[in-house]
């Protein structure tokens, strides 16, 4: 191959996100955002993943482009049991496959692709664009001399947290004793965390799940999330999916710490100023979406309608949901509950007889939707969530108000903020009852509450447009970014 084959090849970013919903959500905007700028793009799912979007999509959903090709390696683990529902594996899974399986097919991978470049089916490959919390990839990038950039699709303020983990163990003497109570105490939860740069007026409690030790996975999770600030400080540069306006000062702190960090969202909106993009049909959703849900919008008064979704991960148990059915029927608000196959511990869904009757004409229960479509659907009002960070900064890029339930993970710092910092949301308390569910989603569809957290969103959706305008902060970082994938 002659040096002007060469010097016309595109530079080629592998993409490689976590094995989980939201991560692949988030890595593939990014990717089209890049192939949009000029990359070759090797998007990377575990096979699992890989056939599961084959089961949903449809078998010829993945073909992908000349430029934009999916790649696979194995996650080495068993196939479930229930393929069907188990559109992904669970948490401790994961991390374990990450941190024992993924190295040496991935490292194969890229020795393929480099490979494929020789015979020119492929450019060689120039960068590895990675999910933050696969942190094999810094490995692997140095084995072969590649560099790579970390992309994290948790706020900064989740990410400055994990950082402190080192600090953590010190202050707090963690991980306690398996049989140790002092992990569970309301006073340990409340004591006050008032040395993060960038980041004030926190409290145990409103830091990661697992900085407290709340759960029997928190151990996997502390160590896992240990490994994975370190490696960060190894990777040639940190993107974050957030905007500076929403998280200056810790944005700021952050870049103290690194030496190009990278402000980058919400990704939809920037994908949105793309006129046309030919993955832009691919949609990556691991479950079908119920085309039933965006009719059922169209026939009800703008902001008039709850939406509720706990995400692609949350677990609830059958009291949890009943609690919840209870409270958005005794509302009398119209709601939209997406409530996926595998929602409820260990069993199907079930709610009580009367709840049908008590919502007719009043509530619609869907197996998944598509969800920013309808976060921008005139007639949604407010949304339930899990508080996960894609869920997020699509209500706020919408302008949707929230009511927090958070599980896990970066969940509880996201909802610390949404609530205490932007003034976005309003907390549901973790033993939730439905009383409380009808109280609140009554203040957030006609309280004055809602009605101040509605201007406080508006605003803020004003900023995320802003902010990725032509000349906005995170379109400028995305300029710069590329400039150094271009390095």
């Amino acid at each position: 191959m002659g040096s002007k084959a060469i010097a016309d090849q595109k530079p080629h970013v592998v993409c490689v996100p976590s094995p989980g919903q939201s991560h692949i959500k988030a890595m593939l905007k990014l990717a089209q955002l890049l192939h949009h700028r000029g990359f070759h793009v090797t998007f990377v799912n575990t096979e699992f993943i890989h056939n599961r979007f084959l089961r949903t999509q449809g078998p010829n959903s993945l073909d992908g482009l000349a430029d934009f090709q999916f790649e696979t390696i194995p996650d080495g683990l068993p196939p479930p049991s229930d393929a069907d529902h188990a559109a992904t594996r669970d948490t401790s899974s994961n991390i374990e496959a990450i941190r024992k399986n993924f190295l040496t097919p991935f490292s194969d991978l890229l020795r393929k692709l480099n490979e494929s470049s020789i015979s020119n089916t492929c450019p060689p490959v120039t960068r590895i664009v990675s999910d933050g919390f696969m942190p094999f990839t810094i490995t692997a990038g140095e084995e072969l001399g590649i560099p790579v950039v970390l992309f994290f699709t948790i706020p900064a303020c989740a990410f400055m947290a994990i950082k402190q983990l080192h600090a953590l163990m010190e202050k707090f003497n963690l991980p306690p004793r398996k049989d140790d109570e002092r992990s569970v105490t309301n006073e340990i939860l409340d004591t006050v965390i008032d040395w993060i740069p960038g980041m004030k007026d926190m409290r145990l409690r409103d830091l990661p799940s697992f900085c407290s030790f709340r759960n029997v996975h928190d151990h996997v999770l502390f160590d896992f999330n240990m490994e994975v600030a370190d490696r960060a400080n190894k990777a040639s540069a940190v993107i974050v999916q957030t905007f500076y306006d929403l998280e200056k000062h810790v944005l700021d702190a952050l870049s103290i710490m690194h030496p190009h960090v990278f402000a980058i969202g919400p990704l939809q909106l920037l994908l949105n100023r793309i006129p046309e993009h030919p993955m832009k049909l691919f949609t990556s959703n691991l479950w079908k979406e119920d085309s039933e849900c965006l009719q059922w919008l169209d026939s009800k008064p703008p902001n008039s309608v709850v939406y509720v979704n706990f995400g692609s991960v949350t677990v609830i148990t059958p009291k949890q949901l009943v609690e919840f059915g209870m409270g958005l029927a005794e509302s009398k608000h119209f709601f939209l509950w997406v409530i996926r196959p595998n929602l409820v511990v260990g069993e199907s869904a079930v709610l009580p007889p009367e709840f049908a009757e008590k919502i007719k004409g009043k509530g619609l229960i869907a197996s998944w939707c598509p969800q920013e479509e309808l976060l921008n659907h005139p007639s949604i009002g407010g949304f339930l969530t899990h508080s996960g960070w894609n869920s997020t900064i699509e209500s706020l890029s919408s302008g949707v108000p929230m009511l927090c339930w958070p599980f896990f993970g970066d969940q509880t710092t996201n909802c610390r903020y949404a609530c205490k910092e932007w003034g976005i949301g309003m907390e549901i308390d973790n033993d939730v009852k439905g009383k409380e569910v009808e109280k609140l989603v009554r203040e957030l569809m006609e309280g004055e509450k809602g009605k101040t957290m509605k201007r406080n969103v508006m605003e803020w959706k004003r900023l995320a447009h802003e902010a990725t305008a032509p000349h906005g902060s995170s379109s400028i970082d995305l300029d710069n970014l590329v400039r150094l994938l271009l390095l």
